[in-house]
């Protein structure tokens, strides 16, 4: 497989088709071999319209979402990116090409060591990794760009305060099999907009989302 050919493809055909324009959101695209995130036995759909499989009932993103969640945010250089659910590191690594910095946390010890063996192949430096459930921690600081890459059932607030005035969040709300991806931007007075950008259904971040019991 030429990847080269592929992954100019993917953004071609791929990509673009899912107006996708911004020039430095394409170029991380092509600057981050997907096919060194895969899973051994998926580097020949590397570069397909598909999902992937991950262990745990995860899924690595269709390259047209990847593309659409990267443009909707608008990283700026500057930026200091937030993201939860690592997974395999394909993402991260994008994000890393856009930003300043770029923290990434995700559940799953098992994924949290192969993206930093990904990422510390390719010389990525500006990564900082760690195993953490968000449901019940999250960082300290505050970012100017959250990116959840499983979805929620409704919009948790924490996240939200997990923005920088000016801020951008991108998580995927709802029910499957129909889903919201949406931005929601933090205005200078605290005040937030929420976007629908389009409609998905990826998997749950993992969590216990059943009503709490109470005891009289």
């Amino acid at each position: 497989m030429n990847t080269e050919t592929v992954r100019r493809q993917m953004v071609e055909q791929q990509i673009r088709t899912w107006d996708v324009f911004d020039s430095c959101v394409l170029e991380a695209f092509q600057d981050v071999p997907r096919d060194r995130f895969v899973p051994g036995n998926c580097t020949e759909v590397a570069y397909a319209d598909t999902e992937i499989p991950l262990p745990h009932d995860q899924c690595m993103l269709r390259p047209n979402i990847v593309g659409r969640i990267l443009q909707s945010v608008d990283i700026k250089p500057s930026d200091d990116v937030l993201e939860i659910g690592t997974g395999t590191g394909y993402l991260t690594a994008c994000l890393s090409t856009l930003a300043s910095s770029v923290s990434s946390i995700d559940i799953y010890p098992e994924f949290i060591e192969t993206a930093r063996a990904r990422l510390d192949d390719m010389g990525v430096g500006n990564v900082t990794l760690e195993c953490m459930d968000a449901m019940h921690e999250l960082p300290d600081e505050r970012f100017d760009v959250v990116v959840i890459t499983a979805s929620t059932p409704e919009l948790d607030e924490r996240f939200v305060a997990l923005l920088k005035p000016g801020g951008r969040l991108f998580i995927i709300l709802g029910d499957s099999p129909l889903m919201r991806a949406t931005l929601v931007t933090r205005g200078d007075d605290d005040a937030t907009i929420e976007e629908t950008l389009f409609e998905t259904d990826v998997p749950r971040l993992v969590a216990d989302w059943s009503p709490a019991e109470f005891s009289f």
